[in-house]
């Protein structure tokens, strides 16, 4: 081997132990202190939850089409709980100038994702006694809760409407559900 093949082997090695040390420096202290961080910093007791934009479908002040309000919703990772969150800001009804589509005083007594992607959502009876009634009103009514849940959470693909814990024939009386 030449004198020059001797210096590339000597600087390369020269390289490879700085970078070692480098590394077991600058490594060894930044996990020391991560750990230190670790133990005084305030301990988690809950997840994370993220936010997103979510579709909450309403009534127009006519009553003739559903619109879109944008909110803003923590996004459990349950699918369930996901969609309760859902159904419960449907219920709260709408921020801007668009009409509600559930009844104030309707609860929300369980809700249930089959894996085949229809959810179940039960209602107490003031989803269907309050209503207020009339073909178009239940229709809005309806399908403001099966867009709601449908267009917003990817694994629904269908929703099915109990009352009280029961298949209903209609939520007011004239829409099949």
């Amino acid at each position: 081997m030449t004198v020059r093949g001797y210096s590339v082997v000597a600087v390369v090695a020269i390289g490879v132990a700085t970078a070692g040390l480098l590394v077991y420096i600058f490594g060894g202290s930044r996990s020391a202190e991560t750990e230190k961080r670790t133990e005084t910093g305030p301990r988690k007791l809950f997840p994370v939850q993220t936010k997103a934009r979510v579709h909450l479908y309403f009534s127009d002040m006519e009553h003739r089409f559903l619109r879109a309000e944008d909110r803003t919703l923590g996004q459990p990772e349950s699918v369930v709980e996901r969609a309760r969150g859902l159904i419960h800001a449907l219920i709260q009804g709408p921020r801007g100038d668009l009409m509600r589509t559930v009844p104030t005083e309707t609860k929300l007594l369980a809700i249930y994702v089959a894996q085949d992607g229809t959810a179940y959502v039960d209602f107490d009876s003031a989803v269907s006694g309050k209503h207020p009634g009339g073909t178009t009103l239940e229709l809005l009514s309806i399908f403001s809760i099966v867009n709601t849940l449908v267009l917003n959470i990817s694994e629904i693909q269908a929703v099915k409407i109990l009352i009280e814990g029961r298949e209903a024939k209609t939520l007011a009386g004239h829409i099949d559900i």
